[in-house]
């Protein structure tokens, strides 16, 4: 996992209460993180999908996941590391719950 990965999952999605999937396949697809129960596929993009060939890519790619019926967030790195708390709130939008909803760490029981 990059850094921004890891800061998103050991720092919020490990908390939420559904079973999230790291680097989880989909018929050809390696998404970085896969809310079954809400099917939601998680995707934390660097610079490189800016470049015209890889958005055309990601298009195509959330295209077909769409075809499974899975929707796709898309997270660019740099959220991650200045607004972490909003992108945090955005994934709780589109679950459909709130910071209440999520499990207590061992450090806030």
């Amino acid at each position: 996992m990059t850094p921004e990965e890891k800061h998103l999952w050991y720092d919020f999605l490990k908390a939420l209460p559904f079973n999230v999937h790291r680097q989880y396949a989909i018929g050809n697809y390696i998404l970085d993180f896969y809310v079954a129960e809400k099917k939601l596929a998680i995707e934390i993009d660097g610079i490189q999908h800016n470049a015209k060939d890889n958005m055309a890519k990601d298009i195509i790619r959330d295209s077909t996941l769409s075809n499974y019926g899975i929707s796709v967030l898309r997270i660019p790195n740099e959220s991650i590391r200045t607004c972490f708390s909003r992108v945090c709130e955005v994934i709780l939008l589109e679950l459909g719950i709130g910071f209440n909803d999520l499990k207590k760490t061992k450090s806030q029981k």
